[in-house]
């Protein structure tokens, strides 16, 4: 079996090794520089052109694939410790030095957009290289630090009869014809309407309230005809449940899940990490002043790691922001007043201007947060929390649930939802009932915020938005 690059290049020097990666550069006709992936460093490749065929240099194009055998030795230039002294060398792939003039190989800078629109190259960059082995390890963290915790994974379902959010904004899963509004949809598939999944939480709580511990992390869909920086049509949500939990254990959790995904990204990516700080810095310094972070990459998921997070009700939260200069200097675009959904803006003061800090809210009014919440002695909020990032706003959701039987009914018909719908949600509160807590974390926010990219596109690898659905 062939060595990875990404183990070649930790070894001392030694005969007869193999290789084989893509072509990134061909210089003076002497250096190959190879790259296959497992890292964002490239392996130096050194020839003598006399020792091989004419065609065969002529074919060792920018794109093209090699296999490559010599002897690993300490390298006479800068920029690596060592490099392979080729005697063989194989062509595996060609690459089109005239085709590959259309394409995001070439060696040059190119804008995001022209990165997204060749997504079946993308990953062949440095930028999207690292980008995708981050997600890679984010997704490892994320399933290690649940069970490692005690949790149980569970596969919800993707087509759905049950909206969770309560949105509307849903895509519809069906085998009959579309645009005829005389079809008994009793005839339908599954025999009545449905549509993927919004979220697998209500599931997830089924799955807490027989095993104790329990998270799904799968994809969810919102046909949300938007085409903003933040929103995809398909994302990954995080959504792990605990039973026997109030919503302060929740909170605990939300923290503590957050430090270890932060930690172990700086433990375990910091070559990919190194690049893309680096990367960020520059972008910002073509930034006028007023736009830049006032952190770096590197130092924003330090903020999350070093400090405990800090803990406000929403009611102290609406005060921050009335008594904030920009408020009063009307330099905000929403009104703050006691009953809004806070927006970016406000979470961006409360995180980056005035704690400095990642920032919990808790106990949010009623009327914007969702059926499931469970309500508190006041009559007048909810035991949600959010927690908010530098850079980010929200990057968790969650809430104590309603476990009281009588009141979910009661908040079912508030928001109009069919109690025959979700019959089943209904009874586990009618057996052996317990106070019971959990939290959504949207993956794609959290790539965002470890690899620094502004657009939630750059952190999937296929993004589904309106009108766009290649590859």
């Amino acid at each position: 079996m062939r060595n990875r690059i990404v183990d070649v290049i930790k070894m001392n020097p030694t005969k007869d090794i193999e290789a084989s990666g893509w072509i990134r550069s061909f210089r003076a006709n002497k250096f190959i520089s190879i790259n296959d992936g497992s890292c964002i460093s490239s392996l130096q490749i050194v020839i003598e052109q006399d020792n091989f065929d004419k065609t065969l240099i002529d074919e060792l194009n920018t794109g093209a694939s090699i296999w490559v055998k010599g002897s690993l030795i300490e390298s006479l230039g800068g920029g690596q410790k060592t490099e392979i002294s080729a005697n063989e060398i194989r062509i595996i792939g060609k690459a089109d030095p005239e085709e590959l003039q259309k394409t995001i190989l070439q060696p040059k800078k190119h804008s995001l957009e022209k990165l997204r629109e060749q997504g079946h190259l993308r990953m062949r960059t440095n930028l999207f290289g690292a980008v995708f082995r981050i997600r890679h390890h984010m997704s490892f963290a994320i399933h290690k630090y649940f069970n490692d915790k005690g949790f149980f994974y569970i596969n919800t379902p993707i087509i759905t009869g049950t909206d969770a959010e309560g949105a509307g904004e849903t895509f519809r899963v069906t085998t009959l014809p579309l645009g005829d509004k005389n079809i008994d949809l009793k005839n339908d598939f599954f025999g009545k309407p449905t549509h993927l999944t919004v979220s697998g939480q209500l599931e997830a709580e089924l799955a807490a309230l027989a095993l104790g511990k329990a998270y799904t992390f799968g994809p969810t869909f919102r046909a949300e005809n938007s085409n903003t920086t933040r929103h995809l049509a398909e994302f990954w949500m995080v959504e792990p449940e605990i039973a026997f939990a109030d919503i302060n254990d929740d909170i605990d959790l939300g923290e503590d899940f957050l430090k270890y995904l932060i930690n172990y990204a700086l433990e375990t990516c910091k070559e990919d990490l190194k690049f893309l700080n680096e990367r960020a810095i520059k972008e910002e310094e073509q930034l006028p002043k007023e736009k830049r972070n006032e952190h770096s990459l590197l130092e924003r998921m330090k903020m999350v790691s070093n400090n405990e997070f800090e803990r406000i009700t929403y009611t102290k939260a609406i005060e921050i922001l009335e008594r904030s200069k920009p408020n009063k200097k009307k330099k905000f675009k929403y009104p703050v007043e006691w009953g809004i959904d806070l927006q970016s803006e406000h979470e961006k003061f409360l995180v980056e201007k005035h704690f400095k800090k990642p920032v919990v809210i808790v106990d949010y009014p009623a009327s914007i947060k969702a059926f499931y919440m469970r309500q508190n002695d006041d009559g007048k909020t909810v035991a949600a929390m959010d927690i908010l990032f530098p850079g980010i706003g929200e990057i968790i959701g969650g809430s104590q649930r309603e476990e009281r039987h009588e009141v979910l009914q009661e908040k079912c018909k508030e928001f109009n939802i069919p109690q025959e719908a979700i019959w089943w949600y209904l009874e586990t509160r009618k057996f052996g009932t317990v106070p019971h807590a959990g939290f959504g974390l949207g993956f794609e926010r959290l790539m965002m915020f470890v690899t620094g990219m502004t657009n939630i596109r750059d952190v999937i690898p296929f993004p589904r938005t309106p009108n766009n659905a290649e590859f």
